[in-house]
This record gives structure tokens, sequence and C-alpha cells, in this order.
């Protein structure tokens, strides 16, 4: 499997009072008070949602689990996202921004589960 595969597309952004963060690639997503707490989060819930899909009662059901994409409009959001992240860190923009984009590992589990 390429490396490339094995990262997942996410992105987070500042949402009125809270940061919302969205897993493109599993249509997952989650809330909170910081960038750090939302990414915590996503991230314990990509980990679980994996081995739901590989290893829980949804084992059956993991060739769509694992290939369930987020909406076109959130894929669209995530490239905007890119490029502003892109062009602020080529004019050496502050870092504090509304919006970051962001890949996770995919957690891999042993064989034996």
């Amino acid at each position: 499997m390429r490396a490339k595969k094995l990262l997942l597309r996410c992105y987070a952004e500042h949402d009125g009072n809270l940061w919302v963060a969205f897993c493109l690639d599993f249509s997952l997503g989650c809330q909170g008070d910081s960038f750090e707490e939302v990414r915590t989060k996503l991230d314990a819930q990509i980990r679980d949602y994996v081995s739901d899909a590989l290893c829980g009662e949804d084992r059956q059901h993991a060739d769509y689990l694992l290939t369930r994409r987020a909406p076109l409009s959130y894929w669209l959001r995530y490239w905007v996202i890119r490029l502003q992240s892109a062009v602020a860190t080529r004019l050496h923009a502050n870092r504090s921004q509304s919006s970051r984009p962001f890949k996770e590992p995919l957690p891999l589990i042993p064989a034996s589960c």
C-alpha cells in the first residue's frame, strides 16, 4: 500500500465559539473548544471507527465503511483551506489561522484482531 493511502485528509476550522474538525476519507466529524481538543477527539474517533470496521460487529460492512467519503462540499472546503494555508505559509503570515488542514495517519490494527 502506498504511503499516501495511509494518510487521512482532515481539516479543522473555528466556527463561532467552537472548533469543528472533519475526516474527509471516512466522513467523520467532531467539535470542541480548541484545535488541539478537536484533533485529539477526531484521532480517537478514527481509531474507534477503523477498529469497529475491521474487528468489531461492523466487520461484515468493512468494505463500505472504509471507502465512505465526505460530500463534495466538504472536499471543496478542504482544498480552499489547503490553498489558504499554503499562501499564508509562503507569505510568512501569522499561524493563528481560523482553519487548518492536517493529515492523520491511518491506525493500523494487527491481523490477529
